[in-house]
C-alpha cells in the first residue's frame, strides 16, 4: 500500500522514519526546502510540491498540517480519496468531512515516537476502515481503538502530548543528579535506563505497586516521594491533562 502524507513538519517526518519500513510512502508538501532536507534523513521517501489543483483521487492520505492550516490546504485538493488518515488535534470528522472528500475518514493521536516506531496511536472514525488504520499505525508503534471523538481528545491530552511532560520530568531528574555532584553523560545515560524499565515495569504492574515496592520505611523513596507531593507534583500533572484536553476541545469547536 501507498501511504501520502500531506504536511512536512515533525510529526510528518516522524511518521515517515516509520512508515518507510512497511509502505511506499509519498510526502507532499508546501516548502521545497524542508521536502529535501526530509528526503535526505529518509532517502526511500518520494517528496512532491504540493500543486494549486493536487488530485488526491483514491490515494491514502495521512494529513499532517497544523489545525489552523486545514482550509488553506484543503482547497488545493481535488478528487476522492480512499481514506483520510488525520492527526490534526481537536479537529472533527465532520469538520474533515465538510473540508476534504474520501470514501472514509479516520481521526488518529500519534506521538514523535513514532519515528522509533514506539507511538502509542489513538484511533477512531469509520468502522469501515477501523481494520486498515490499525495495520498502519501498529506499524510505528502501539494502537488503541476508541469509540468517540471525546474519548480521542482525552487521549491527546496523554499520548499526544505527553511525551513532552514525561521529557519535562526526565529533564528535572537529571537537573536533580547534577545539582547534586554527578556529571551530565553519566545522569542522561542513568535517566534514560530508569524511564525504559519503569516502562517495561508498566506494561504488567500498576504505579502504585511500582512506587511501593521501592519505599522502604524511612528511605531514600520514601524521602523523595514526601518531597514530590509537597510540590504538588500530582496536581500539577493532572492539571496538565486537563488544560491538554480543554485545548483540544475548543480546537474542536472553531
Amino acid at each position: 500500500m501507498k501511504l501520502t502524507l500531506i504536511g512536512n513538519g515533525i510529526m510528518a517526518q516522524s511518521l515517515a522514519k516509520g512508515l518507510v519500513k512497511n509502505y511506499e510512502v509519498e510526502v507532499i508538501g508546501r516548502d521545497i526546502s524542508k521536502l529535501k532536507k526530509m528526503q535526505e534523513k529518509i532517502p526511500q521517501i518520494e517528496i512532491k510540491v504540493i500543486d494549486d489543483q493536487e488530485d488526491i483521487t483514491n490515494k491514502n492520505i495521512i494529513f499532517c498540517v497544523k489545525p489552523y492550516a486545514l482550509q488553506s490546504v484543503s482547497v488545493r485538493l481535488t478528487g476522492t480519496a480512499n481514506t483520510l488518515y488525520s492527526i490534526l488535534a481537536g479537529t472533527k470528522l465532520e469538520t474533515l468531512k465538510k473540508q476534504i472528500h474520501a470514501k472514509f475518514y479516520i481521526r488518529t493521536m500519534p506521538n514523535i515516537a513514532a519515528s522509533m516506531s514506539m507511538s502509542m496511536t489513538t484511533i477512531t472514525g469509520d468502522k469501515e476502515a477501523k481494520i486498515a488504520a490499525l495495520e498502519i499505525f501498529d506499524a510505528i508503534g502501539k494502537t488503541v481503538w476508541v469509540n468517540t471523538e471525546a474519548q480521542l481528545d482525552i487521549a491527546t491530552a496523554v499520548a499526544g502530548s505527553g511525551p513532552a511532560l514525561l521529557a519535562i520530568i526526565a529533564e528535572a531528574i537529571s537537573d536533580g543528579a547534577v545539582k547534586a555532584g554527578l556529571e551530565r553523560h553519566i545522569t542522561n545515560e542513568l535517566v534514560h535506563g530508569l524511564f525504559a524499565g519503569t516502562s517495561a515495569l508498566l506494561a504488567k504492574t500498576h504505579p502504585a505497586i511500582i512506587k511501593d515496592s521501592v519505599m522502604s520505611p524511612g528511605g531514600t523513596t520514601a524521602a523523595g516521594v514526601a518531597m514530590l507531593e509537597e510540590g504538588k507534583v500530582r496536581d500539577a500533572m493532572i492539571k496538565a491533562i486537563e488544560a491538554s484536553h480543554a485545548k483540544a476541545t475548543e480546537l474542536s469547536k472553531k
